[in-house]
């Protein structure tokens, strides 16, 4: 059941793959809030991927587009707007990928080339789409941008590899880009900080399993899954946290500011 958080309101959804991925989840509640959606992600994605079928399912435009490619961006804000009849008021970036992690290289031994399109892909995307859409005023006043981000790039994570390199750039071009935004057109940029999730791309991560296992174990309230983050998202598109920018926002049931807890070291305990 809806509550018309997101009625009237437009957005763009990048990164939904299929059911498992949390934009696709972010995209289902927005429309189930009210909101027109346009839905974008790679050619070969929306190929190999169901993003029909969601877009079926919301009545939202599909945009293919290389969200690297500043060319195309722009032609997914300008599709977008004319498509859903006007400026953007909400937009997910919900993009990662990493070669080495992929390919299993140990963050010692980093391949470079894969580092820089990781990079590019989990990061720079991010700043080349926020000056895309200031440079076509494709947002409108007070518009909300989120970004998906994990905490390894705060703390060192086993596994993570060069992503955490990414993310901690893509928080921080949320802060610099946020204060300029803010002050033009009080649009709001933050970042949403997610219990590791089984998402396509995360379990990709080395220890995926072992780390849902942990974090479970370690959060008050448990891991959140994908369902509760676009839950959490919607909150941050509606109107209701339009004082909310340049932060980095926790939505992990607590890990983040945990030590320790009873259930983890009883288990340290049996295998020692």
């Amino acid at each position: 059941m809806g509550y018309g958080l997101l009625k009237g309101k437009r957005g763009i959804i990048f990164g939904a793959l299929n059911e498992q991925s949390i934009a696709w989840k972010a995209a289902e509640r927005c429309f189930e809030e009210g909101a027109s959606i346009a839905l974008s992600n790679t050619e070969v994605a929306i190929r190999m991927g169901t993003l029909r079928d969601l877009a079926e399912k919301t009545g939202a435009h599909v945009i293919a587009a290389d969200a690297t490619s500043v060319e195309d961006l722009e032609k997914v804000f300008t599709e977008a707007g004319e498509a859903l009849g006007g400026k953007i008021d909400f937009v997910l970036h919900s993009i990662g990928m990493s070669p080495n992690v992929r390919k299993e290289v140990p963050y010692e031994a980093l391949n470079y080339g894969f580092l820089t399109k990781t990079l590019d892909i989990s990061a720079i995307s991010f700043h080349k789409m926020l000056a895309v859409a200031h440079k076509l005023d494709a947002l409108s006043e007070g518009a909300s941008v989120v970004a998906l981000t994990y905490i390894a790039a705060e703390k060192a994570t086993i596994g993570y590899s060069d992503m955490a390199d990414a993310k901690a750039l893509l928080e921080s071009i949320t802060r610099s880009f946020g204060l300029i935004y803010g002050k033009e057109k009080k649009v709001r940029i933050n970042t949403v900080s997610q219990s590791p999730t089984m998402t396509t791309a995360g379990s990709g991560v080395s220890g995926m399993t072992r780390l849902l296992r942990v974090a479970e174990d370690m959060s008050p309230l448990g891991n959140a899954d994908a369902d509760d983050c676009a839950d959490y998202i919607v909150t941050l598109f509606s109107d209701l946290t339009r004082k909310v920018t340049m932060q980095n926002l926790y939505h992990d049931g607590g890990f983040s500011s945990t030590g320790m807890t009873m259930e983890a070291l009883d288990k340290f305990d049996r295998i020692l």
